[in-house]
């Protein structure tokens, strides 16, 4: 297991941590004893635990018919942004008619 590039922080590749989380899941095993061998801390293996659970129920989940997964979570945004500047380009264009509306 390729563990780590050297910084000033602990970077962990992503394999690893997987491979980490993976080894920590075992029943036969703690979560401790797993990050004792891997020369981690405990606390870091149940935070990627919860980090890959939440992405993995985030994947899957569907409902009425809207995908929550991370592209769509990503368009929703971007939608969203898009839809604040055309409401702000509206009210902009309705101050103007009526500006214009008065001068006539």
């Amino acid at each position: 297991m390729n563990k780590k590039h050297k910084n000033k922080y602990n970077h962990y590749t992503e394999q690893f941590r997987r491979e980490a989380v993976k080894r920590a899941d075992d029943p036969h095993v703690s979560a401790a004893e797993v990050a004792k061998d891997l020369g981690i801390h405990p606390g870091q293996i149940y935070n990627w635990r919860r980090q890959y659970h939440k992405l993995a129920d985030k994947e899957i989940k569907s409902m009425n018919g809207v995908n929550y997964s991370k592209n769509e979570t990503e368009d929703l945004r971007k939608l969203r942004r898009e839809n604040a500047a055309l409401k702000e380009e509206v009210e902009f264009l309705k101050k103007a008619t009526a500006y214009f509306a008065k001068e006539k």
